[in-house]
């Protein structure tokens, strides 16, 4: 896809192209082509219909119906915030009286899109000119042409003196190969600036990778971790008078790929935790119930508050498993219950899941170099009943929980 392609969509004949595409899109795609070549579609034309019609599909779990009237390319989807997830932030945004916003490294425009919808004047910076013009694009097909508008540029050339919020997500994809940057000093714009921001602008939220080091995050910053139906999906940095409590989890449960509705407030359920990051939660031996926190609870650091309020302790310091004598309920963790606790061993595993007619079982992992397909082969499994392995160290030995569900 280049520029040329692009004003070509988005003429009365590209239309055409695009819902002719939208038909034969999802099953083989050299018959897809060959389709739209027989109907008299120019190759290009019908080439970059397709690649659109394609990338639309795959789009409809982040952004739901709009994903239909978008432009896209495979880096900017693989990279957009998840619509629920950009409509909580831009509500969150506008409650706190943020009007006007620079959305430094813009992308395809998803969050740009979220705060427009809420009202917020959004003032895009795209490096990339394809990119730019898709933002572009999609501001117009979204009717938000006026809320949200484009410039192609330097986002550390932007005069962040014009808005009172900026939200910047710098790119941490290397051009042209894909690769992850793991480095943020080699991000773009470079982390330097990135931080600097929260100095020049009351409201400024910056995305960054959910594996952040917390040694990163800039004194004084909220740090939080969301996740959407157990995938954890980004970390954001609230800074200036965002801030309100050092580390938080988000999640969102029941469907988080469905958007949300029109006036920007998430149209599905969520939960936040909340707390300093640095608290540490006792150890203890195990016990009947196990708990596996929601992964955006482990990485906000959070485990202990929320052992405190399971009243859970862990059997190992560094295993972020809690361990409690009666079930509670929790959006935070999924809860199972223990019914043996085994120092591991593959010989012993096996013979007690014959024993029991076992042969199904989910395997999860912390601290653990085992290969959860491997051992499934190893196991040979054969019977008609089900049970959840748990492989761990408890107080730094190998061990293996043998589990059912807690509903």
């Amino acid at each position: 896809m280049d520029l040329d392609q692009l004003a070509a969509l988005r003429t009365p004949e590209g239309s055409a192209a695009l819902d002719a595409a939208a038909r034969v899109a999802g099953g083989d795609p050299l018959a897809a082509a060959a389709a739209l070549r027989s109907a008299g579609l120019p190759p290009a034309l019908a080439a970059a219909a397709l690649t659109q019609a394609e990338l639309r599909r795959r789009a409809v779990g982040k952004f739901g119906p709009a994903a239909a009237g978008m432009f896209l390319t495979r880096a900017g989807l693989e990279q957009a915030t998840r619509r629920p997830v950009a409509d909580r932030r831009a509500a969150r945004l506008r409650d706190a009286g943020v009007r006007t916003l620079a959305d430094l490294g813009c992308g395809l425009g998803a969050d740009a899109l979220a705060a427009a919808r809420v009202g917020i004047r959004v003032y895009g910076v795209e490096a990339d000119p394809l990119t730019a013009a898709m933002a572009a694009a999609n501001a117009e097909a979204a009717g938000l042409a006026e809320l949200f508008t484009v410039e192609c540029g330097d986002a550390t050339a932007f005069d962040v003196d014009r808005v009172d919020g900026v939200f910047c997500d710098p790119a941490r994809r290397r051009a042209g190969t894909g690769r992850r940057i793991f480095d943020p000093n080699a991000y773009s714009p470079p982390w330097d600036f990135v931080v600097g921001l929260a100095e020049r602008v009351p409201y400024t939220v910056v995305k960054v990778a959910p594996g952040i080091d917390h040694a990163l995050i800039p004194a004084g910053a909220e740090a939080e971790w969301v996740s959407a139906d157990g995938d954890l999906v980004e970390a954001a940095l609230w800074c200036g008078r965002l801030a309100a409590v050092p580390r938080r989890a988000t999640l969102l449960r029941g469907g988080a790929g469905r958007p949300a509705d029109a006036s920007g407030a998430a149209g599905i359920p969520f939960f936040q935790l909340s707390g300093s990051g640095d608290a540490e939660a006792a150890v203890g031996p195990t016990r009947r119930y196990v708990y596996d926190p929601d992964p955006a609870v482990v990485r906000a650091h959070l485990v202990a508050e929320l052992a405190d309020a399971l009243d859970a302790t862990l059997a190992d310091p560094s295993i972020a498993y809690l361990y409690g004598d009666a079930p509670a309920a929790t959006p935070f963790a999924r809860c199972l219950e223990v019914t043996d606790v085994l120092p591991f061993s593959l010989k012993r595993l096996r013979a007690l899941l014959r024993d029991r007619r076992v042969g199904r079982v989910e395997i999860l992992k912390r601290g653990s170099a085992l290969e959860p397909e491997k051992l499934r082969r190893d196991l040979r499994l054969a019977g008609d009943e089900a049970a959840s392995l748990v492989l761990t160290r408890v107080a730094g030995a190998p061990t293996v929980l043998v589990c059912r569900p807690v509903g």
